[in-house]
C-alpha cells in the first residue's frame, strides 16, 4: 500500500479563523476548509510504507529550535492562468533551514530532491478557469492581510486521502522542535 505524504507545520486554530476570513466570491475558487490549512515544508508524494518508515526515521533526527512566524499578504500561482491563491509567510531563516533539513532527510531516505525552490505559503484556494483580472482584484483587496506572530514548536508528517468531499489529512507523526534530537 502506498501513502501520499507531506511534511508541514500545522496552523493554529486562531490563525485558521483569520485565513478563513479571506474567503470571498472569486469566480472558480475552491476554498480550503480551515482544518486543511498548513505550511508545507516538503511534499513527498506517493511512497510505500517501508519508505514512509525510512522517512520518519530520518526526519526524526532533525534538530531544530522553536521559532516564531506570522502571515503577511496574499499571492497567486500560475501567472496569466492562475491556479491557486495563497497567504504569505514572514519568517526568520529558521523556517528555510527547517525546510532544507526536511529535504535532506527525505533524500537520505531515498527520495529524489524537490523539483521546485521552496516558497513558504499557505494555500487558500485552488482556481479553476479564474481570470487573472479577478485574481488581481482579490490580491489588491487582501494586500494588507497580516496575522500576529505565532510559535512553531513542532511539525508533522501528514497523509492525504482523497474523498468524495475533497482531501482529508491524517497526522501520521509529530516532530517536536526542542533543539534536541527526538528520542527513538
Amino acid at each position: 500500500m502506498s501513502l501520499r505524504l507531506f511534511l508541514a507545520i500545522p496552523v493554529p486554530p486562531a490563525i485558521a479563523v483569520r485565513l478563513s476570513a479571506l474567503e470571498t466570491n472569486v469566480p472558480g475558487a475552491s476554498w480550503r476548509s480551515p482544518e486543511l490549512f498548513h505550511l508545507t515544508l516538503s511534499f513527498l508524494g506517493e511512497v510505500d510504507e517501508a519508505t514512509a518508515r525510512d522517512i520518519d526515521l530520518e526526519v526524526g533526527r532533525i534538530v531544530a529550535a522553536p521559532f516564531e512566524i506570522s502571515l503577511s499578504g496574499t499571492g497567486s500561482f500560475g501567472g496569466k492562468e492562475p491556479t491557486a491563491l495563497w497567504a504569505g509567510v514572514s519568517a526568520p531563516p529558521d523556517l528555510s533551514r527547517l525546510a532544507a533539513s526536511c529535504e535532506s532527510a527525505v533524500r537520505n531516505a531515498g527520495l529524489a530532491p524537490a523539483s521546485r525552490r521552496y516558497k513558504p505559503h499557505i494555500t487558500l484556494a485552488y482556481l479553476h478557469n479564474t481570470l487573472d483580472y479577478d485574481v488581481a482584484n482579490y490580491l489588491q483587496d487582501t494586500a494588507d492581510f497580516r496575522t500576529e506572530p505565532f510559535w512553531v514548536d513542532h511539525f508533522c508528517m501528514y497523509s492525504s486521502r482523497a474523498t468524495r468531499s475533497g482531501s482529508h489529512y491524517v497526522e501520521e507523526a509529530v516532530y517536536p522542535l526542542t533543539g534536541q534530537a527526538r528520542a527513538g
